[in-house]
């Protein structure tokens, strides 16, 4: 990187930075508190809080939002008559999965092979702390140009929505005249991009009731309908042969025009095993970032070990539908009920609850804003020039600010590229990528503000 005030402070900063990360990460701030104690989130919540108010942020708040997380809110008023930015990142973070697979214990960041590993690391304490790096920058190389407000969320990650209600019910809290989410990633490590579209998504739960009961498999196994067998013929019905989601009226043909993903670095990335087919048809592309995409999230059934001869009366499972933009998610849960409603067999018994949604997010790329980024992006990553592509993600609060402040120009930018293997064990974050990206968002805030004045 080529040295300029603002790159050599942040380099400066960088120690602190992982010590500021360190602390962050311990906290255990998974927002359901069947899996980990409200207090660790709370935690979590508190450290942000004292961050900001460290940095002169004003109006510091812990908003108790409707789901019954907090968010964390501040504001740092800039010169007069400069344009407001609002910066976002979320402290909740996934569940650590499998304990016994982490390499090194899930929250404690850990240096190892140049990166830094632990829950939340990249995605998203890593975008707060990019954030954090960013103003100190500018604080200490002339001063902040523009006014800020910071929101750092408490439940991204669940999906429930709360920081989403609590801005619909306080629409002038978030206005500003750019928002610079830092929840997204790069393409490929070292290549900077903005994230232009987003994939919606909805949660349902799925339960099947077939009996009154357990049944001996002997005795009625070939003639009792089997809630499991039926739950398992159902979630098929979702998938075509190749693998393509199949949901009864949704379209599943559309073309991404942009960036592509060349199918062996998709491979790697996904980590693929030797000789495995990758499913679906079109370019990888239209498949991540223009298509929907169905998961099976979870199965309630009896676990191979102390399973009993049984057919089994009841089954359940957590459906994912990611959104494509373009498409409504109020329209993609409907056909998806019917689906469900349509493909049940031997007219077992179903109940469907939605749990989460989120509509897909698309920007607009011809912004005054997005030229202030790619001028950014160049500086701190010297010969590259910034790259626009999707995310087949989701963030639901994107959509939410767009219908709040239709004006407000979106650029979504993170620390989420393919080797920091978020939601996954082993989580990681590039140390030189936390602090390019910190130089570009910090030389970001002084071009916006330029271009404001001029």
């Amino acid at each position: 990187m080529s040295q300029n005030p603002i790159a050599e402070t942040i380099a400066s900063l960088m120690p602190r930075a992982k010590q500021e990360l360190t602390e962050l990460v311990a906290f255990q701030s998974v927002a359901d508190w069947a899996q980990f104690p409200q207090s660790e989130s709370e935690g979590a919540a508190n450290w942000v809080a004292d961050a900001l108010r460290a940095e002169g942020f004003q109006n510091v708040s812990l908003l108790d939002t409707p789901d019954g997380t907090q968010s964390v809110y501040g504001f740092l008023p800039g010169p007069e008559g400069a344009p407001t930015v609002l910066l976002y990142a979320h402290y909740d973070v996934q569940p650590p999965l499998d304990d016994a697979a982490w390499i090194s214990p899930a929250f404690e960041l850990t240096e190892r092979d140049g990166r830094w590993y632990g829950r939340g690391a990249a995605d998203c304490k890593g975008g707060f702390i990019m954030h954090l790096l960013a103003l100190r920058a500018l604080k200490a190389n002339g001063g902040v140009p523009v006014s800020v407000k910071v929101i750092v969320e408490g439940s991204e990650e669940q999906g429930t929505g709360g920081l989403q209600q609590y801005a619909e019910a306080h629409p002038e809290l978030l206005t500003a005249d750019a928002v610079v989410i830092g929840d997204a990633g790069n393409f490929r490590l070292g290549l900077p991009t903005v994230t232009a579209t987003l994939r919606g998504m909805t949660l349902i739960k799925v339960k099947i009731d077939t009996l009154g009961g357990n049944l001996h498999s002997g005795m009625f196994g070939g003639v009792a309908p089997d809630a499991l067998a039926a739950l398992i013929r159902l979630l098929d019905s979702l998938r075509a042969a190749d693998g393509s989601t199949t949901v009864d009226g949704l379209a599943s043909d559309a073309v991404w025009e942009g960036l592509q993903y060349p199918e062996a670095d998709f491979r790697a990335d996904a980590k693929v095993l030797d000789g495995v087919e990758l499913i679906g048809e079109g370019t990888i592309a239209d498949r991540l970032w223009a298509r929907p995409a169905v998961t099976v999230l979870g199965i309630d059934c009896p676990p191979v070990v102390g399973a009993t001869p049984s057919v089994h009366a009841s089954a359940g499972a957590l459906i994912s539908l990611r959104v494509p933009p373009g498409v409504d998610t109020a329209e993609a849960i409907k056909l998806l009920e019917a689906h469900l409603v349509a493909h049940t067999p031997w007219q077992a018994h179903l109940e469907l609850e939605v749990v989460g949604q989120g509509q897909p997010f698309q920007a607009d790329t011809s912004s005054p804003a997005y030229a202030s980024m790619a001028a950014a992006m160049q500086v701190a990553y010297p010969g590259q020039e910034m790259q626009v592509a999707g995310m087949g993600g989701s963030i639901p609060l994107c959509n939410t600010l767009t219908t709040l402040y239709p004006e407000a120009e979106m650029l979504l930018i993170g620390l989420s590229e393919p080797e920091a293997q978020i939601h996954a064990v082993n989580e990681s974050v590039s140390p030189q990528e936390l602090e390019r990206l910190s130089v570009a968002e910090a030389l970001f805030l002084v071009n916006y503000a330029e271009s404001k004045r001029g």
